[in-house]
């Protein structure tokens, strides 16, 4: 008898916090802006193919442009409110830490030191990378290993400068660096020879490769010196991490499930014959309804992310898979689900 009554207090100790817990509650600071705002403003590259590029009347396109559409989508219900800005990579973390912006998804990677930083918040990394070289074809070079002497096009500000410098110095190899923070500078540089390589992220490269006068003039070599995850940042503000967080997992969930912006609505008509994590992500009486009471959000903010967005292998495929301009290859990749090999890894709804 003592045993049980050792053991139920904690129970239902434990029951009361979590049901005080499941009451309706105010949003973060942040966030509170954001919805007081009716946009939330988010940071991009101003150019780089497949990931972000402006059109004609300044609307911005691409990979990481889905995820700040996937933040005003969860937020507002309406995918379009997400005020989307251009910026150069050194003042992209300036200008979070300033409060000059929501939040910013333009391949930043995340570090131990950036971490640690109180001004930024490092929510969910949303594609795998890692630094690599750009080479032009006449240079006849097949590998990095035969770069002892060159001179590398980098970013100033970035972490590919630190990457080049460990990798050559580890080889006792010799190398000059242009250190360039403009990205117009720095491809004019690269491209008209002043640089015999351009270092960044693969998929940074291949876009820039996009930007060429002549394309095939160039190739991307096969090293990979360093892990690059590249995540979406944001001003500190737990309401708004936990949007980005679970949006996120929306869309690796929508996929492993087979749930996109194509048949969201015949699933929604047929909810009740779904399977159980379905139905948890899109009943408005289950998760997807008590986390947008918690968290002050659109009640069907699941449901607007995936018809407004995509689901994460939709949003891929259709801006830098193997069928768009980019041809990246996803199979093979740190960036298939975890069930496939990969490590997009999607956390319960629930």
């Amino acid at each position: 008898m003592l045993r049980h009554l050792y053991i139920g207090a904690p129970v239902a100790l434990a029951a009361a916090a979590f049901a005080a817990t499941s009451q309706p509650a105010a949003a973060g600071p942040v966030l509170d802006e954001i919805l007081e705002k009716g946009a939330v403003t988010c940071l991009v590259n101003s150019n780089s193919p497949g990931f972000s590029t402006p059109d004609s009347g300044g609307r911005y396109a691409g990979f990481n442009v889905a995820f700040c559409r996937m933040a005003a989508a969860a937020i507002f219900g309406d995918a379009d409110k997400a005020d989307i800005r251009g910026i150069g990579f050194s003042d992209s973390m300036k200008t979070i830490v300033a409060d000059g912006a929501h939040m910013a998804s333009r391949s930043i990677t995340r570090t131990g030191t950036r971490d640690t930083d109180p001004g930024m918040a490092f929510v969910v990394t949303t594609f795998y990378d890692g630094q690599g070289f750009m080479v032009p074809k006449k240079l006849g070079v097949a590998s990095a290993q035969e770069l002892d002497g060159a001179t590398v096009c980098a970013e100033e500000g970035s972490t590919t400068l630190l990457n080049i410098a460990d990798w050559f110095g580890d080889r006792n190899m010799n190398y000059k660096v242009e250190n360039i923070a403009d990205k117009t500078a720095r491809l004019q540089a690269f491209f008209s020879g002043k640089c015999d390589v351009m270092s960044s992220d693969f998929s940074a490269l291949a876009a820039d490769r996009l930007l060429a006068p002549e394309p095939a003039a160039y190739t991307l070599l096969p090293d990979v010196i360093s892990a690059e995850p590249l995540t979406l940042l944001a001003q500190p503000d737990q309401a708004l991490e936990s949007v980005l967080f679970w949006s996120f997992q929306v869309m690796l969930n929508a996929e492993a499930l087979g749930v996109t912006s194509e048949n969201i609505d015949a699933v929604l008509a047929d909810l009740e014959n779904q399977p159980a994590a379905v139905r948890r992500m899109f009943g408005a009486d289950s998760a997807m309804g008590d986390m947008a009471k918690k968290l002050g959000i659109a009640d069907d903010w699941a449901i607007a992310v995936i018809r407004q967005v995509g689901n994460y292998g939709e949003v891929f495929e259709r801006t830098i898979g193997s069928a768009s301009p980019m041809g990246l290859e996803r199979a093979g990749t740190a960036n298939r689900l975890w069930t496939e090999g990969g490590l997009l890894y999607a956390h319960p709804i629930r």
